[in-house]
């Protein structure tokens, strides 16, 4: 099927209904930290605590319950999600980026924030970048002066507000556009958290070696200072976007991420620790959003996607051991694993305007890369070849209950032992590596990836195997002209040569 056509037949229809200037979404995407699928209540019969807000997404909207990040850690879901292409492309094939890098993306590449921009929309991004920037001076030098660069800022968002990345990783302040509003100048270790196994980043902060810190930071503050300067932003933008110029807004939280700090009025909320609480304060910080999007009267035409990172992080086993609660929801594994634990994500859309029949589930693929091509279908825009390469939109989903929608092969990777797996409808193989055999499931029969059943299907882990190799080697897996990968072969690609990966490469 055209799905292009589909799409646009659709456009047409809600064009001619609500009016062409109504019909273009303003669109927000939020993105929370580590995650797990069994993290939210309407995902988990079996959850310890609730999330209304989350649900509130869920109900009336769609359910994507196979849906995915492209890596099953920070960084480099990241750079999939807000660029349509699969992060080890680039240089970077393993790991994450500390604060202070260079920045993945590279410079000129298409990002979800400059399809928007290029389309007449406001952009902005409040929260957790972890992508990579440029500081002025060094660690031991710093000029806070002088702005920071390779940012958000030249990756098609007009304003940002927020911190490099994750906590632990320092450099920590409050960003916002180029400048630190009180410049990270002290420095700082963890601090035990008496009420979580992780740390905390608070004050006193008065060592002469570690992280770099602004004086003003407390980690516990990050969900309520986003979560206000988004709707701070977006107060500023209603009028525009009753009046034909909507919005873009990126809103990467840092929860519940460590360090797990729930404000104290989350306390002894919920029956899962802190990190329900934390999960709890995150689902009350969307909530003040889908509030103020009602209260402005902009909350019909808003598109909301609603996902995470990856999945949850290594206190998940003893968080079901104390609690009985299972934040990957069934599924093997988290965070860092190939495994549908470590990868498989909440996911839901909402969009009151266009959605048509709200409140559906969707059991097939879907991945974060799909963003892209999804919102330039809406938007009416073909992308070029050498954007969004491994993004196929999903918008026929959307707005047609009974869309024949099928997704291209999906990649997901270890980042861990550094694995890659294939998945092609509810086949799933994991690529042999080192010492590990390759494994073979059927995930509508065996979700939680219990049975290998490879020695079974060696006709389907041979095919399988071949789709992978060749979807990798020619630079996207969506249809279209090959484009190059930033580098040549590399050496986790173990059940290939790197004479047949260049057989197969542009």
């Amino acid at each position: 099927m055209n799905y292009s056509r589909q799409v646009l037949a659709s456009v047409v229809w809600l064009s001619a209904t609500i009016g062409w200037a109504a019909y273009r979404p303003n669109v927000i995407v939020i993105y929370t930290d580590d995650q797990g699928y069994g993290d939210v209540s309407a995902l988990n019969p079996e959850a310890k605590f609730q999330t209304p807000n989350m649900d509130r997404l869920a109900k009336e909207g769609i359910v994507f319950t196979n849906g995915h990040s492209a890596d099953s850690v920070c960084t480099p879901s990241r750079y999939a999600l807000l660029t349509g292409r699969y992060p080890w492309r680039t240089v970077r094939k393993r790991g994450v980026l500390g604060a202070e890098a260079k920045g993945m993306i590279a410079d000129g590449r298409m990002t979800l924030a400059s399809l928007f921009k290029e389309n007449g929309y406001h952009t902005a991004m409040v929260g957790k970048w972890h992508l990579g920037m440029d500081f002025p001076g060094t660690s031991k030098k710093r000029d806070w002066s002088q702005p920071v660069r390779d940012m958000p800022l030249d990756k098609g968002f007009d304003y940002f507000f927020g911190i490099p990345a994750s906590l632990n990783f320092g450099v920590l302040a409050w960003f916002e556009g180029r400048y630190a509003k009180v410049p990270p100048t002290l420095l700082t270790a963890k601090k035990k958290n008496p009420r979580h196994m992780d740390y905390r980043i608070m004050p006193p902060y008065d060592r002469e070696k570690g992280m770099e810190v602004a004086p003003d930071f407390i980690d516990n503050e990050c969900l309520t200072r986003f979560t206000d300067k988004a709707i701070e932003w977006l107060g500023g933008k209603v009028e525009d976007a009753k009046n034909g110029k909507p919005f873009f807004l990126y809103l990467p939280y840092t929860s519940p991420h460590y360090p797990v700090c729930p404000l104290p009025e989350f306390h002894g909320k919920g029956e899962a620790g802190a990190y329900g609480e934390f999960v709890i304060e995150t689902d009350y910080r969307i909530g003040q959003v889908l509030d103020f999007l009602e209260s402005a009267g902009i909350d019909e035409n808003t598109l909301i996607v609603f996902s995470s990172d990856n999945g949850p992080e290594k206190s998940w086993p003893g968080r079901l051991e104390e609690y009985g609660h299972d934040s990957r929801g069934g599924l093997r594994d988290g965070k860092r694993s190939v495994y549908e634990g470590g990868q498989r994500v909440p996911f839901m859309v909402r969009w009151p305007a266009g959605i048509k029949q709200p409140g559906r589930r969707w059991d097939q693929v879907v991945c974060q890369t799909d963003l892209l091509a999804t919102f330039a279908d809406l938007l009416g825009v073909a992308l070029p070849e050498n954007a969004g390469e491994d993004s196929q939109s999903f918008a026929p989903v959307l707005l047609d209950p009974q869309a024949d929608y099928a997704r291209v092969p999906f990649i997901s990777h270890d980042s861990s032992d550094f694995r890659y797996a294939i998945t092609e409808g509810n086949w799933k193989l994991i690529l042999p590596s080192n010492q590990k055999a390759a494994e073979l499931y059927d995930l509508s029969t065996d979700r939680a990836e219990t049975q290998n059943v490879a020695a079974n299907h060696p006709e389907k882990v041979d095919a399988l195997q071949k789709k992978i190799s060749l979807l990798m080697a020619r630079g996207r897996s969506t249809p279209g002209a090959a484009q190059p990968n930033d580098t040549g072969y590399w050496k986790d690609l173990t059940w290939m040569t790197e004479k047949e990966y260049n057989e197969l490469a542009p």
